[in-house]
Formats: structure tokens, C-alpha cells, sequence
């Protein structure tokens, strides 16, 4: 068998650089976005309505709108527990909730309707499970008493938050989730301009059963098109 040396200029030429895997690569050295650190004291402000922190003043009201309310809500949430409406019961979430701000993990929004008088509490929004390197997303969640539905207080909310989310926290996604069957809710994400994404199985634990929901998603950059 012969063998004949290969000299520099016989060599094959090296292969292009896949362009697509640079990029990949490169984006485990690019630095993360830098968190936003929104005061506990924020407020969010919209024609009729002001969110901000829910405090632990907030109690009375909430207790007295959750009970009215109780026959409308319990269908779409977890099972409530036996303490659901106590002062003890309130304290610990609120704590949670103070934790998980200053964490930048969750921002619980009391939701007040501004009448001219006292501002009334009327519901309340999280945006909650934040996560910022590659996702920069977050989940949102919503709820609002009885005498309060179906009068577009809910959209002027979740607008109000969807804008806190893309310019103060600077994420670039958020999610949400609801019942197959839950008319009022896909009316207010598809009116702020969530897109109805999936459709998962069993996918939450809702009045102490696991239900279906449908996936929901809206994006920074398509909300700017």
C-alpha cells in the first residue's frame, strides 16, 4: 500500500462555523438582565382603579369580599382550607407575600376600585414564579369579588401589571393559565392580549380536583407590534 503525504494546499478545507451553535454557546457568557428592585411601596395606577402591596389593613375588607364572594370563586381555585378567612390565616400569606417581593420571586397586587371616596377593595393579582436569565418570564394570577365582574375592572387591572412586568421588571413573557369552561377569564386575557397556547392535563389542583386548563401566553415583543 502506498502512502503519499499530504502537504498543506492538499489538505481539505475546514468546515464553516455553525453560526447558530456560536450563538448558543455564547449566550451562557452573556450577562443576565439586571433585576429590578420595585419598592414595596409601588403603586400602580390606572383610570379607575390602584393596585399596590397588599398590607395587613387590607384584612377586613378582603374577609368580607372572599365571603361574599365564596360561591363564585371557590369553582376556579384551590380548595380552601378550614381557616380560609381568619386574621391568623391572612397574616401568613401576607408575610409570604412581603418575603417573596423583596425576594423578587412574587408581587401580590391588592386591587382597589378609586370611587371618589376611600378606594374599595374589589379582587386582587399576582405575578408570581418570576424568573429572569433565559425565561425572563412570570405567571399571572387574578381575582375579583362578586359585585365587581363583568364591568372591565379585571382588564384595566391585568393591563396595569402587564405593564409593570415588561418595563419595571423587564421580562419578556408572561403566562397564565385557566379552566376550559372559565368564559369570563379567556374574555379578559384574550382582550389584553394574551394567545391561548396549549392545552394541559390535569394541570392544577382546583377545588380539590385536578383539572384541565388551557395555557395562555403574551410576549414583550409582540405586545410593542
Amino acid at each position: 500500500m502506498s502512502l503519499t503525504r499530504k502537504y498543506p494546499h492538499d489538505l481539505d478545507p475546514a468546515p464553516k462555523p455553525d453560526r447558530k451553535m456560536i450563538d448558543f454557546l455564547a449566550s451562557f457568557f452573556r450577562a443576565a438582565p439586571e433585576r429590578a428592585h420595585p419598592s414595596l411601596d409601588t403603586a400602580l395606577r390606572g383610570p379607575r382603579l390602584m393596585l399596590r402591596m397588599v398590607k395587613i389593613e387590607d384584612w377586613k375588607a378582603w374577609r368580607a369580599l372572599r365571603e361574599a364572594s365564596r360561591d363564585k370563586l371557590e369553582p376556579w381555585e384551590p380548595a380552601w382550607p378550614s381557616n380560609a378567612l381568619t386574621y391568623g390565616y391572612f397574616c401568613v400569606l401576607v408575610r409570604r407575600y412581603w418575603r417573596e417581593w423583596r425576594n423578587g420571586k412574587t408581587y401580590a397586587f391588592s386591587i382597589f376600585l378609586l370611587d371618589g371616596g376611600d378606594p374599595v377593595l374589589i379582587g386582587g393579582i399576582t405575578l408570581g414564579n418570576v424568573h429572569y436569565a433565559a425565561a425572563q418570564k412570570a405567571t399571572v394570577g387574578y381575582w375579583i369579588g362578586q359585585p365587581y365582574v363583568c364591568q372591565g375592572y379585571m382588564h384595566e387591572a391585568l393591563t396595569l401589571v402587564s405593564t409593570f412586568a415588561f418595563t419595571e421588571l423587564k421580562l419578556q413573557r408572561l403566562e397564565a393559565s385557566c379552566l376550559p369552561n372559565n368564559e369570563p377569564s379567556k374574555a379578559v386575557l384574550r382582550r389584553c392580549g394574551f394567545e391561548e397556547e396549549g392545552f394541559a392535563r390535569e394541570y392544577l389542583q382546583i377545588n380539590g380536583k385536578r383539572e384541565d386548563h388551557l395555557l395562555w401566553g403574551k410576549n414583550k415583543l409582540a405586545n410593542k407590534a
